[in-house]
Order: structure tokens, then sequence, then C-alpha cells
């Protein structure tokens, strides 16, 4: 069999797209900066450089200390869901399976529940979502091991439960801390604010380690895909490859939305746009989605922060906007199959 590389002119192709998305994302908004200015700054970035013609200083405040981290942001983000979407599918071999499949939403919508309606720093939000969203897929975990053992139909039978749990009990300090219920809302649709770089300083490491060790699995991830057994044959660990991959993805999630709030459909619609577009071995898959989550989403924040100007929306709303209908599409074409 030959092996599977991702083509050149898909890897330059979606390149070229995520930075025309990156500087649409840093140039337009309510305070415009001139495209010329946003390049020469950056370029100015690389040692030994200085060209003239940037901005001004409140020009540059905006994008420094505003835009750009939001941008960067958005690309971690999109780039980490879409990750952990095509790798929950590869290792469940469920094409509609997603990041928030074992219970890292609920875990995560909890734990920054808790934190919103304490009235403590709010600071402390991103941290106690990171943290539901861990303990929601240890327990989804533990449950489905003690039911099923390593059946992945328990597993995924043991999250949805769990996600009701945890779900349930955020609806009760909903409804007993009712005036917290408007900010509660707000981080569950998502949304890329921030307050500097410290947001992207904070889920750096993770997503980065999560990525790199998704991206390692995605060759075995293709044996996978004709079944534990068949894979077993083939000297594959399925059980071990499947543990890593969950892990790395939910620690990645987990670390995503615990400074993005629950981000909808861009780790399902994603890798299958992807697979439409490119084939379905992982070897260009997981690469792929990574690239055009981290796009996907920027776009979606751009919409989201203009739309409506000067107000804003959640970026959630924007990408369910366009996920939505895009899954229907796909239960759709997937009906013969099925």
């Amino acid at each position: 069999m030959r092996p599977v590389r991702l083509p050149r002119r898909w890897l330059f192709g979606s390149l070229a797209v995520l930075v025309a998305a990156v500087l649409l994302g840093l140039t337009v908004g309510p305070a415009g900066l001139p495209l010329r200015g946003v390049v020469t700054e950056i370029v100015n970035l690389v040692p030994g450089i200085d060209l003239a013609g940037g901005l001004d200083d409140r020009e540059a405040a905006v994008l420094w200390q505003l835009r750009a981290p939001r941008v960067v942001l958005g690309l971690l983000v999109g780039a980490m869901l879409a990750l952990a979407g095509a790798g929950y599918q590869g290792v469940f071999r469920n094409p509609l399976a997603d990041p928030y499949l074992l219970g890292v939403a609920a875990g995560a919508g909890l734990g920054a529940t808790f934190a919103i309606v304490s009235g403590g720093n709010r600071l402390l939000v991103p941290l106690a979502a990171f943290t539901g969203g861990v303990l929601g897929v240890a327990a989804t975990y533990a449950l489905g091991r003690s039911v099923g053992g390593r059946s992945t139909n328990s597993l995924i039978l043991a999250g949805v439960a769990v996600a009701a749990f945890l779900t349930s009990v955020q609806t009760y300090v909903n409804q007993r801390n009712s005036d917290s219920l408007r900010e509660v809302y707000g981080w569950i649709l998502g949304r890329l604010l921030t307050a500097g770089w410290d947001e992207v300083l904070a889920v750096l490491p993770y997503i980065a380690v999560s990525a790199v060790v998704i991206l390692a699995h995605r060759r075995l991830l293709d044996v996978l895909s004709v079944g534990p057994d068949e894979a077993g044959t083939l000297g594959v660990p399925a059980a071990r490859v499947r543990l890593t991959v969950v892990l790395a993805a939910t620690l990645g999630t987990a670390a995503a939305v615990s400074v993005s709030g629950l981000i909808g459909f861009v780790g399902i619609v994603v890798p299958h746009i992807v697979r439409m577009l490119a084939g379905s071995s992982y070897r260009v898959v997981l690469p792929l989605a990574a690239a055009v989550g981290a796009t996907f989403l920027v776009v979606a924040d751009l919409v989201a922060r203009t739309v409506v100007s000067p107000g804003e929306l959640p970026v959630g709303v924007v990408t369910a906007f366009v996920g939505a209908p895009f899954f229907t599409l796909v239960l759709r074409s997937a009906r013969r199959t099925w």
C-alpha cells in the first residue's frame, strides 16, 4: 500500500486561507486598522527588521493588547476543538462523535457555574471550568469501566448519563442563583473575550501537548479504523491508543472551553468538511482539521463582533447558525449508507 500523505495543494491552500482569516481578524472591527500597517507591525517582529509605515501608538495598542490576543485565542481554540473532534471520531469509529461526547462540556459548565454564582474572583472561572471538565470525563471513564469494561458503547452511554446528571445539577444551581443567570448563560454560549495575553498563555501548554499527541497518533487511527481486533493482529494496541487519544483530546478540550465557553459544532463540522474535500485518512484529516478549525473560529468570531456592532454576539451562536444546517445535510447524505 502506498503511504497516505497530506497533498501539498491542500496544505498550502489551507494555510493561505488561514493567513487571510488572521489578517481579517486583526484589521476588521469597531476600530479598523490599515492592512499595510498591520502587516508591517508583524514583519517588524522579526529580529533585525525595522520597516517604516507601521501603526501609530493608539493603533498599535489596539492591535497587540486587544485584537491579536483574541485572534490567537481563536486559532488555538478552533484548532483544538477540531483536532479533538476528529480524534474522538477516529477512536470511537463514529463520524457523529464530538469533543463533548464524554462529559467535558457538562463538567466544565458546572464548574464555571459554581465559580460564577459564588461571587468570587472571576479569574477562577477558567480554572473551575477546566477542573470540572476533567472530572466529568474521569467520572465517565469510571462509570463506563464499572459497567462495561473497555466497550466503547458503554463509555459513550456512560458519557450521556454523566452529562445528564451534571447538567441537572447545573440547572438546579442556576435556579437557586437567578441573579447570576445572565452571566452563566453568556459563558455557556461561548465567547473569545480576552484581557490581554493571559488567557492565551494559560491554555497554550495544554493545547500544544494535546495537539502533538493526537497528531502523533494519526497513522494508528488509520489502522484502528478497521476495528480493534483487526488492529490487534497488525500489532496496534487498540485499548492503549484509544485511551491516549481520548486523554489528550479531553485535556485539550477542557483547556479550550475553560477560556472560551462551550462553543459548539466546531469539533463535528470541521472534520466532516475535511473528509468531504480531502479524503478520510487521518494522516490528512487531522492536520487539515486543525488548520480549518482555526480558520473557522477566527472567521466566526469576526462575524460575532461585527454583525451587530457596536454590540457583540456570542461566537457559539454563530458556529451553531452555520453548524446546525450543515449537520442536517450530513445526516441526510449519510442516510443511504446507514
